[in-house]
């Protein structure tokens, strides 16, 4: 890092369990001069709540500013690569000006990441963009954090794979293309419940919405017995919090 650069932490936080914050990542935010913390509306309020209840926990009074930032709704009616691509610039736009406007020269920005900055997250690649585009310098440093995928094997009380077999960590759109050829596949990303429209009878689930929180719900069983229970939890759970992280894991009997 130049004299003249800011230093960006990713800090992994985990999927939503205050104890699950490790040690280097309380090292890490206690480094931090300036977070900067998003908000993605009314409906995602609690998720800002819980940043902020971290950081209050963790940190001392004072030790730290923090920025809140509008996460700019990417558009839903175009080509999906296409969408994702501009909207990651938008909030690329974000940042840039962000870091030049709150961080001085040599001080350190930290987003606090759920899970893991590197599963299913697009800061690193937006951040990489900001890096290229050299409006701001910046470098950035990665705090890895427990995932969803891990807390969902650990709730459920099963391992990630079977002896000898594949792993597949997809998303629920893609998994409406097409089944993939692993024993074992981890759906994120699944807005659509996807799960539902297999007609499958040799597949369990193991699904968890809200997972390492106080609000976790679990299901589990052979997919055509449980699938409808809960495409009805999960649309429950979304109506009264607001908001719905969930996670599954899908595997082949036998």
């Amino acid at each position: 890092m130049t004299a003249r650069s800011r230093k960006i932490l990713l800090i992994g936080i985990g999927p939503g369990h205050p104890d699950q914050i490790t040690l280097q990542a309380i090292a890490a935010m206690k480094s931090v001069d300036v977070f900067f913390v998003p908000d993605k509306g009314e409906e995602k309020a609690e998720l800002v709540a819980i940043r902020h209840a971290m950081l209050e926990r963790h940190l001392p009074s004072g030790s730290h500013r923090t920025i809140g930032f509008e996460v700019p709704t990417r558009d839903a009616s175009g080509a999906y690569r296409a969408a994702v691509a501009a909207w990651h610039d938008a909030i690329g736009a974000i940042y840039a000006r962000l870091f030049a406007e709150h961080l001085r020269d040599g001080e350190i920005g930290g987003f606090l990441v759920w899970g893991d900055p590197s599963l299913y997250d697009s800061t690193i690649r937006i951040l990489d963009a900001v890096k290229a585009n050299g409006a701001v310098a910046i470098d950035y440093e990665i705090i890895p954090g427990i995932t969803s995928v891990q807390q969902l094997t650990a709730a459920h009380r099963i391992a990630l794979n079977t002896v000898g077999n594949a792993v597949e960590i997809t998303t629920g759109r893609r998994l409406i293309e097409g089944y993939p050829e692993a024993d074992s596949v981890v759906v994120m990303l699944d807005g659509s419940t996807a799960f539902a429209s297999l007609d499958r009878d040799d597949l369990d689930i193991f699904w968890g919405a809200y997972l390492g929180s106080g609000d976790e719900i679990l299901i589990s069983g052979p997919l055509s017995v449980v699938k409808d229970e809960i495409v009805r939890v999960r649309a429950e759970a979304r109506e009264r919090k607001g908001w719905m992280f969930d996670t599954y894991l899908l595997r082949k009997r036998g």
